[in-house]
């Protein structure tokens, strides 16, 4: 029977070869798409899942001022103590950029760990060797992964071989691990035991007032109800930190899972799940655009088949024997499409990863989870795409069908293919206008005010600041600095958070403000506007008062409408009580997401640990390098490591931009196949009106007059689809520019320029086709009447 199904359909291929071409591109097109969407957003939607104990595993946050995922080193050994029914706690302290030395080979180590030997026992990690029980026990062992163990000794055996970690620690290696997977947000090249810094941490792990970013984990017992914890959580804050603090203060427990996705955290990287179930939306645009094509064609060419089905019913065949003919036919197509999607898939994934900067390797594709997802694909395109054409085929009539000599097309036929093109319109206008709006809110990320000048600047560590002054004077002699600052930190960098009142004006609540140390140049290099008072200068010997620099979200904490009202005013931050000397215009201190903070600027020369310089554009790389000798003649013990300011704030828009890439570059495939079909339904539709157009062409019709006689029902179904989509399309995308404190308008612009490109899109498709059929030869097309 198969075997009968697959010579009829490998026969009607042949037969009608351009429209089973655009169907099986389609096809194909949607089922590679779906396979890459599925890998994409599996890889961020399983973030950290795949540990054993994730479903019971939090980490320790706290609410104070602001969300922190870092808490004192000192809570783990406090909450063994105090919750004794937790299964496990784990210490694990993220660090960046460290100097490795091999020998004589120095490596700068983009990022590294120290944690506790509990932390190999709640994670899950593939040992290649080493044992996981005692391999972070003793102080000075470290954990490598195999590609940095690769690095480091090349095909040696690394166990027990040793290095040096930032010109202090001489670090024995005790196991290597397999490369960590690409959904993981606990990254590292290697981990080493928390015993090796125990002895300089102490006082950091037995004051709770101390934060220096380390994260505590714990896993709770099966079946365990966590409000048991969280209940008695104020208790231990109180108990450890005083009960003015416990008023404020609160730990939470952050499910493993959701660190990705909870945006409350500004220290994390994250996203939101929503942005990942808008991919999958588009995933399900594009198998419903490609079934479209597939019914719109398969009904269109039910009319060439309509003998076909009635001779075969005259010889005996019933109804359900002829969908099962169909339906056996649209099967093999389908599988076929399967295999060359798979195809299609395994040779794009490479470079889709590459766009997007995920990683995400095409021995994915070969796991049961891909084959589940083709069956079900397979599954629901044959019966999404044909079913309907196999009922439409075999409702054919043989007494009518052998009289006419071309069949006849039911008016619910055609009334169901109006409707699905209007669906494929829709879809496609609502992908159009999304694409439009992010790409427009996009630009707004990359160009949009940020209350100072990041161009040309580059940034740069100070390891001792004793060195400072040298070090000022050596980029003072080099002819491509333009401008230099010494500071805590560019305006984008977020480093101190502390809290501010003022009694005099009865705000006795803490706030939290950014402290930002920075000497008299800062404001001038970065071009901040001073909008009252005086700027930032030298402290002198002798201070005893700290004279600062707010901006305008300070003052509007405090009440205050003008900025010179402001000025001379106090304000406590802790015990420190502070005397405002200026105001500042607002400026971006982090991403669009987040409203702009309040901030205090201190000058504080002993903070300073950053310098940034402002670059001639000619020949940077020659200004760079020169201030790179200078810098390695007096730290040689560190590596050189600089930032362009533009790179650093172009990183806090990562997420969206490789989302944004992804969007549009799906997006385009969809409204691809939609044009896939719309070319076959007028390349049809041309056949099908052949001696039509002949008979308007001898009573005197134009060129124009036939093309407009294809497009006409076409533009109707665009105005209609552009009625729907507009409503729909301003609430999705208004509920997604609220995720950010900063988005553009939604103007009328953008929707005029989708419907715009709707019509251009639809003209350019028609127009092949129509212009063939109105240069035809009549004479060819009404010989035979």
């Amino acid at each position: 029977m198969f075997r009968n199904y697959f010579i009829v359909a490998i026969r009607n291929l042949r037969r009608n070869l351009n429209y089973a071409s655009l169907n099986i591109i389609g096809l194909t097109l949607s089922i590679a798409a779906c396979l890459i969407i599925f890998l994409i957003t599996k890889n961020e939607l399983t973030f950290d899942a795949y540990h054993k104990k994730a479903g019971r595993t939090y980490r320790v946050t706290m609410n104070a001022l602001d969300f922190n995922p870092s808490v004192s080193l000192a809570i783990a050994p406090a909450m063994r103590t105090a919750f004794p029914e937790l299964e496990n706690i784990s210490q694990y302290w993220y660090r960046r950029n460290g100097l490795v030395k091999v020998g004589n080979t120095r490596y700068k180590q983009d990022e590294y760990a120290f944690a506790d030997q509990s932390f190999t026992d709640i994670f899950d990690y593939e040992w290649i060797s080493g044992n996981p029980q005692t391999a972070l026990t003793a102080p000075n062992s470290v954990v490598l992964t195999e590609s940095i163990a690769r690095k480091y000794f090349g095909d040696q055996n690394a166990i027990g071989k040793t290095f040096q970690l930032d010109n202090n620690y001489q670090l024995t290696v005790t196991g290597i691990i397999k490369d960590l997977p690409p959904n993981t947000g606990m990254t590292f090249g290697f981990v080493a035991s928390f015993a090796t810094i125990e002895k300089e941490m102490k006082r950091a792990m037995s004051e709770f007032y101390a934060i220096v970013g380390g994260n505590t984990f714990v896993v709770i017992p099966e079946n365990y109800n966590i409000s048991n914890i969280e209940k008695r959580m104020k208790a231990f804050v109180s108990q450890n930190w005083g009960p003015n603090i416990a008023a404020e203060a609160k730990l939470l427990l952050q499910p493993l899972k959701d660190i990705r996705f909870d945006q409350r955290y500004i220290q994390s990287a994250t996203t939101s799940r929503n942005t990942y179930r808008a991919l999958i939306a588009i995933a399900i645009f594009i198998i419903v655009t490609a079934c479209i094509n597939f019914i719109n064609l398969a009904t269109a060419q039910a009319m060439k088949r309509a003998r076909e089905t009635s001779v075969r019913k005259v010889l005996g065949a019933n109804r359900f024997q002829l969908i099962r003919q169909f339906l056996g036919e649209t099967s093999v197509i389908v599988l076929l499409t399967i295999l060359l999607g798979l195809v299609v898939a395994y040779l794009a994934l490479p470079q889709v990863a590459t766009w997007l900067d995920i990683r995400i390797g095409v021995q994915q594709l070969n796991q049961p989870l891909i084959y589940g997802l083709l069956a079900a694909l397979a599954l629901t395109i044959i019966l999404l795409a044909g079913l309907y054409p196999a009922f439409v085929q075999s409702s054919f009539q043989p007494a009518v069908s052998l009289k006419s000599a071309s069949g006849h097309s039911s008016g619910h036929a055609l009334t169901l293919r109006k409707s699905l093109v209007l669906v494929q319109f829709l879809v496609s206008q609502v992908l159009i206008i999304g694409t439009l709006v992010v790409s427009k809110q996009m630009d707004f990320f990359k160009n949009g005010d940020l209350g100072f000048n990041k161009e040309a600047v580059v940034t740069f560590s100070i390891p001792d600041r004793n060195k400072r002054i040298v070090l000022e004077q050596q980029l003072k002699d080099n002819a491509g600095i333009k401008e230099m600052s010494f500071s805590s930190g560019a305006p984008s960098y977020n480093r101190s958070f502390a809290p501010f009142s003022c009694p005099e004006k009865g705000i006795t609540k803490d706030d939290v403000t950014e402290l930002k140390f920075v000497d008299e140049h800062f404001m001038k290099m970065f071009d901040m506007k001073m909008l009252s008072g005086e700027g930032i200068t030298p402290v002198k010997d002798g201070d005893t008062i700290y004279r600062v620099v707010v901006n305008e979200a300070l003052i509007r904490k405090l009440g205050v409408v003008r900025p010179e009202d402001a000025v001379g005013m106090n304000i406590m931050s802790g015990d420190e009580k502070l005397v405002i000397k200026g105001v500042m215009q607002d400026f971006q201190s982090e991403s669009k997401h987040k409203d702009r903070r309040p901030c205090i600027f201190f000058n504080d020369p002993k903070a300073f640990d950053i310098a940034s310089v402002r670059l001639h554009p000619k020949n940077m790389p020659a200004t760079i390098a020169r201030i790179e000798k200078g810098w390695s003649t007096l730290f040689p013990d560190d590596l050189f490591s600089y930032e362009f300011l533009d790179d650093h704030i172009a990183a806090m828009y990562k997420q969206e931009q490789k989302l944004f890439t992804a969007y549009r570059l799906f997006s385009g495939l969809a409204i691809i196949i939609g044009c896939l079909g719309l070319y076959g339904l007028v390349a049809f539709a041309a056949v099908q009106r052949n001696k039509e157009i002949g008979i308007r062409k001898v009573l005197g019709a134009s060129i124009p007059d036939i093309v407009f006689l294809f497009g006409k029902e076409f533009i109707l179904l665009i105005a209609l689809a552009f009625l729907i989509a507009t409503p729909l399309s301003y609430y999705l995308m208004h509920n997604w520019l609220n995720n950010f404190a900063y988005h553009i308008p939604l103007s009328p612009g953008i929707f005029v320029l989708a419907i715009g490109c709707s019509v251009l899109i639809a003209a350019l498709t028609i127009a092949h086709q129509s212009v063939k059929a109105a240069l035809a030869n009549p004479l060819k097309s009404i010989k035979t009447e």
